[in-house]
């Protein structure tokens, strides 16, 4: 399974607007918690994933925009080490597998974003890429990117992953 995005119904009126961001029916998706994060224009967040207890996870973006890239890390996938990317803005859900590292970085002046998570979040298992690693070729779009201090530190791709390396 690749990460994939859904374009939802935004019912707007006078008031504001009405969006169904979930329905069980159309996604089969078993939640344990819900997270919401707000973000700097110019922020990237990740890219992040968890060593066990893998996280499948839908974002939403509630406010603002934003580029999501989700880097496949399942290590018997022929797409090992594959890019993928997205452009998020309201009005449209990703659903990014498990079995994918994900980062997000925002464009708009004031950003927030929902996250439904499969599983619990596990300090232990948590892991991440460097955001800019030369291997990924990853075009972020964003010359001064505000990173977290541990984001700034991670490991390039290939010492993540150290025997099954990007070619």
């Amino acid at each position: 399974m690749i990460p994939k995005l859904i374009k939802t119904t935004i019912y707007p009126d006078r008031r504001g607007f009405f969006k169904e961001l979930y329905l069980k029916k159309k996604i089969k998706f078993n939640c344990k918690f819900t997270a919401i994060s707000s973000s700097k224009k110019n922020v990237i967040r990740g890219l992040h994933y968890q060593s066990k207890k893998g996280q499948t996870k839908i974002l939403s973006v509630l406010k603002g925009k934003a580029i999501d890239i989700c880097v496949n890390i399942d290590k018997k996938s022929k797409n090992f080490g594959k890019v993928y990317k997205y452009k998020l803005e309201p009005g449209v859900l990703l659903i990014v597998p498990k079995n994918f590292a994900h980062g997000i970085g925002f464009y708009g002046k004031e950003n927030i974003l929902l996250y439904h998570l499969s599983e619990y979040r596990y300090p232990k298992y948590e892991r991440g890429i460097r955001y800019n690693d030369k291997k990924l070729k990853i075009k972020w779009g964003i010359k001064n990117p505000i990173l977290s201090k541990r984001d700034s530190r991670m490991p390039t791709f290939n010492e993540a992953f150290p025997n099954n390396k990007k070619k």
